[in-house]
């Protein structure tokens, strides 16, 4: 298997930059388009487990959009082959350190979609 093909890792690296800029702007439908729509798909936030791509656009439907925004550190993206990849990030929001990682697929019909995503606050 091959990790880490330059084109692939480009690829996944705009998917994570467009994840990252709809989170930060409430872009609530551009956030339910990237996760994908699969009663398998699961998101382990800081205080709420979500299983299926319903639950986490409902989640995503009622979130307040107010401080949102948040700096990145180390992050890691890795892709294995040409369809599977994770990126792993710490944040800071308001003052307090996060961690956040995703598991993506590329699927023919939709392109890069997260299947499994966990974010947690640290300390």
């Amino acid at each position: 298997m091959e990790v880490d093909l330059p084109e692939v890792l480009a690829e996944m690296r705009a998917a994570f930059a467009e994840y990252e800029r709809a989170l930060v702007t409430n872009d609530v439908p551009v956030l339910q388009a990237l996760f994908r729509r699969d009663a398998r798909t699961l998101r382990y936030g800081p205080a709420e487990c979500l299983y299926g791509w319903e639950a986490i656009a409902a989640f995503r439907s009622t979130r307040s959009p107010v401080g949102l925004a948040r700096e990145l550190e180390n992050t890691v993206i890795t892709t294995f082959g040409r369809d599977f990849a994770v990126a792993n990030t710490e944040f800071v929001r308001a003052g307090k350190r996060g961690r956040q990682s995703q598991s993506w697929v590329r699927f023919p019909d939709e392109g890069w979609r997260i299947v499994a995503a966990h974010v947690s606050l640290m300390g």
